[in-house]
């Protein structure tokens, strides 16, 4: 049996304020788990970069934060909604402090920018839940090597930065992380739709059957914006179908749970482009050292 693990990027005011309730209902009704990795800070909508993201599908409102409108506060504003998914038994962690600053300069920040931004964020996550937090995930797989080394420092138990194809412990420049990242491994909707040539329909159809191409489990990145609103429909389509073919959806934590830590492999990550992106994103690289 394959698992899924469905990670769900919350990056914005409204797709906090609607699109989450909307992907729980969802969820709780394919009877689905799922992971939410929240944003906590101001929602910079408006001040996205259309080449580095899908910022295109999202709606006028978030097209206008931060820029003509002013920024909400997503830690403030939507604390029941985060408070409703822990509630409805989904995994709940760190995704960012302002998500839009965080993927325009996190490649390039200096450490005390990072730590700065990733403090902020998980004090918010603490005073809402009441507890650590016990993972994050980087937005738009936009990451650097003192982010890395802070997933480590601040003991977190897994971390979901990068794109690849199982779990691993990241080497960067030579220097071991122990923390272990769980990568993304299957391709995104808006990714697949980035050409202009296949449509929503194609994008689901080729989705329904990546899981069994590879196998193993898989780690699949939706959005509050785009499957919990415009996309919503598509996403039920998709559940739907990956459940009757038998694959059974899973939080990132289980899967995670379910391996050995010290027996992860080590690999080396890169940064380099991926199809339906522009920019460099952290990637799962070639094995470090291995045993010959």
């Amino acid at each position: 049996m394959t698992r899924i693990a469905l990670k769900i990027d919350v990056d914005s005011y409204r797709g906090t304020l609607h699109g989450v309730p909307a992907l729980i209902d969802l969820l709780q009704r394919h009877r689905a788990a799922a992971s939410f990795f929240f944003s906590f800070g101001p929602d910079h909508g408006g001040r996205e970069s259309r080449r580095l993201s899908p910022a295109r599908y999202h709606d006028r409102l978030t097209r206008l934060y931060g820029l003509l409108l002013p920024a909400p506060r997503i830690g403030v504003r939507c604390v029941d909604g985060m408070l409703q998914a822990r509630a409805a038994g989904f995994e709940v962690a760190v995704h960012a402090w302002d998500r839009v600053g965080w993927e325009a300069r996190s490649p390039s920040a200096a450490n005390a920018w990072i730590e700065a931004e990733m403090t902020r964020a998980c004090r918010r996550f603490t005073d809402i839940f009441g507890e650590q937090p016990h993972a994050c995930a980087a937005p738009g797989w936009r990451t650097n090597r003192h982010a890395l080394r802070l997933t480590q420092r601040l003991g977190l138990g897994y971390a979901s930065d990068c794109r690849g194809t199982s779990p691993f412990i990241p080497v960067i420049d030579g220097e071991i992380v122990l923390c272990p990242q769980l990568p993304t491994t299957l391709p995104t909707i808006d990714e697949l739709l980035a050409t202009g040539s296949t449509s929503v329909e194609q994008a689901i159809e080729r989705l329904v059957e990546e899981p069994s191409r590879v196998a193993g489990d898989h780690v699949f990145t939706l959005r509050a914006e785009l499957e919990g609103m415009c996309f919503l429909p598509a996403f039920a389509r998709l559940l739907g179908e990956w459940q009757a073919r038998g694959h059974a959806s899973s939080t990132l934590r289980e899967l995670i749970g379910s391996r050995n830590i010290v027996t992860l492999p080590r690999h080396e990550v890169v940064f380099a482009s991926i199809p339906g992106r522009i920019g460099q994103r952290l990637l799962q690289g070639k094995a470090f050292l291995p045993a010959e």
